[in-house]
């Protein structure tokens, strides 16, 4: 695994940024943290992270609203929000507002970190295949994906997507016509499973035709096949860029 990977803690209680602080440098990340909304902020925009673990209860900005803040950059950052409220309506609202996923306390920190450990072999084996699959992808005459930069553009115009939007866009371009179940997307995208993940896909899914369909209550790319799952209709070109 990288040893360099960077992690933000946003987190007010001091004992508690501490507590995480000191399990994440356990697997040699660089950790930096933020007691508050504002000095957050300002570290996201300066510096790029792999992940932000953010607690949802926050004085001054809700974390939510710092997520929904931090979904605003042009940065493919892994966001997980870590919060004490786990009912189904508050996981949604995580999601929907643009987290990665979303644990409730308290929590195992050897399930969290098994966490972290999965999401960052996932990051490193993206980042080797970009490295050595440097191509794009046209879908149509609406949609391209540069793999080496990222870069999701949508009629011209360049689309910012979380990474597991962009992770998901690109499992199904370069799978169209495979359809996909929730528990395959997450076990492709996520590389865990857990009770209660149906809202995850849904969200992701939902957010992502917001952002590349025309129409997202009218989807005529990313397909909902029903009872099973969810497949990719455009034909994808790949070339040398």
């Amino acid at each position: 695994m990288n040893t360099s990977h960077s992690v933000l803690i946003v987190e007010d209680e001091p004992e508690a940024a501490s507590a995480l602080k000191h399990l994440l440098e356990g697997v040699f990340c660089k950790v930096e943290v933020a007691l508050a909304d504002d000095t957050c902020l300002r570290l996201a925009q300066s510096k790029t992270f792999d992940l932000i673990v953010l607690d949802l209860m926050l004085p001054g900005l809700d974390g939510l609203e710092v997520c929904r803040r931090l979904r605003a950059l042009q940065a493919y950052t892994a966001i997980v929000m870590l919060t004490a409220r786990g009912s189904e309506v508050d996981r949604v609202a995580g999601l929907q507002a643009g987290a990665d996923d979303y644990i409730t306390k308290p929590y195992s920190a050897a399930e969290f970190m098994a966490w972290v450990r999965a999401l960052f072999r996932r990051v490193d084996a993206l980042f080797e295949q970009a490295k050595s699959v440097e191509k794009m992808t046209r879908i149509g005459q609406t949609l391209s994906i540069d793999t080496r930069s990222r870069e999701v553009r949508v009629r011209g115009q360049r689309t910012v997507l979380t990474r597991k939007e962009y992770d998901l866009l690109l499992l199904f371009a370069r799978n169209p016509g495979q359809v996909y179940s929730r528990a395959q997307l997450l076990d492709a995208v996520w590389g865990y499973t857990y009770e209660g993940d149906e809202h995850t896909i849904e969200c992701h899914i939902n957010r992502l035709r917001t952002k590349i369909e025309a129409n997202s209550a009218k989807p005529k790319l990313l397909r909902t096949v029903w009872g099973v799952g969810y497949k990719f209709s455009g034909v994808a070109t790949w070339s040398g860029a």
